[in-house]
């Protein structure tokens, strides 16, 4: 049900992991009038203020500029992670799925465009100190994720230049996780057939240390905090997310109780390679060299300009995920769907 009062918020990618916190989030602010959730699957989820609408941003007949007419703002969320073998597939849906977003966006008058950019965007940069926003945005060529990210950037730096009264926002989080995004991230990364329990401690007998494998995580409802302060707070241009402390191998086999062994990137490399050619494992060996690649966040613009500090550590990130992860945690919508704990 909309109100009359308040701001108008669209979200598109409304039902995934971060879609799911926002919109949930934005239909518990006062200030917030009515919240719009496209997604191409309407859920049986109804949080107060929101209303819902079936959308493919991969058609070229849905009609965006009628779902965002009368917009205060849009928060585009929407992406596809799969299939990582049909790199063409995603591209349509993330690249030029957003651009027919930002082209709604200016034909609807909306005054503000908040976009989910990634870490992945960035270019290799260290992992012994952060970087700020002024980091180049090149990402890793080599895994289309990472590749559509950058890419999207430059086309925001031309949309900008196009449109300078549209306020555009670009968050760039480090790696999400929430308890109910468990079993839609194995099923993206681990695959169908990966059981939930694998992820007991008892059963692992080492930890992979693998160089460069040292990464920022962040709470999904922290992430979603921000874009609701970006909505509500005059600001322009990119915010880095993420919590403390960095993880690598030393914390979770801290978290877990188990001992790390330390594995040359080749040698993990060509397995996850080998299972991924198989068809045995969805992410691929191009996406793990990003991830060996990617900087840590320095994220003090975000909290001198838009007040935002994550309430949850990255430790209390991980714990609250793997539990879910064991225990086929999902939610009430297609992405989010539960998954089965054995």
């Amino acid at each position: 049900m909309s109100s009359t009062t308040g701001s108008r918020i669209v979200v598109t990618g409304a039902t995934g992991n971060v879609g799911t916190s926002v919109v949930r989030l934005l239909s518990q602010d006062a200030e917030v009038g009515s919240v719009l959730g496209l997604a191409r699957r309407i859920p049986e989820w109804s949080p107060p203020k929101t209303d819902w609408h079936a959308v493919d941003l991969a058609s070229e007949q849905a009609d965006l500029a009628g779902e965002f007419a009368g917009a205060d703002a849009v928060i585009h969320l929407a992406w596809a992670f799969q299939p990582t073998h049909d790199p063409a597939t995603t591209w349509r849906t993330n690249v030029l799925g957003s651009i027919r977003v930002f082209e709604a966006v200016a034909a609807a008058g909306v005054p503000a465009l908040v976009h989910a950019s990634s870490v992945g965007a960035y270019s290799p940069g260290p992992k012994d100190h952060a970087v700020d926003e002024s980091w180049p945005t090149h990402g890793w060529p080599d895994a289309a994720y990472t590749r559509e990210k950058a890419y999207l950037e430059r086309a925001l730096d031309t949309f900008e230049r196009d449109h300078p009264g549209i306020r555009v926002v670009r968050m760039r989080p480090a790696f999400l996780f929430k308890r109910e995004s468990a079993s839609e991230q194995r099923r993206i990364f681990g695959g169908r057939f990966l059981p939930g329990p694998l992820a007991r401690p008892e059963l692992l007998p080492f930890l992979p240390d693998v160089p460069g494998l040292r990464v920022q995580a962040l709470h999904t409802d922290d992430a979603a905090n921000a874009y609701r302060l970006a909505v509500r707070s005059d600001v322009r241009g990119a915010f880095n997310l993420a919590a403390e402390p960095p993880v690598d191998a030393a914390l979770l086999a801290e978290m877990t109780g188990t001992r790390t062994v330390r594995l040359p990137r080749t040698a993990a490399r060509t397995a996850i390679a080998a299972a991924w050619n198989l068809h045995l494992l969805p992410a691929s060996p191009h996406l793990f060299d990003a991830v060996l690649r990617v900087p840590l966040l320095d994220c003090t613009r975000a909290r001198a300009e838009l007040g935002w500090r994550p309430e949850r550590t990255a430790t209390e990130v991980l714990e609250e995920f793997l539990k879910g992860f064991q225990q086929g945690a999902g939610a009430r919508t297609a992405p989010l769907h539960e998954g089965r704990a054995s």
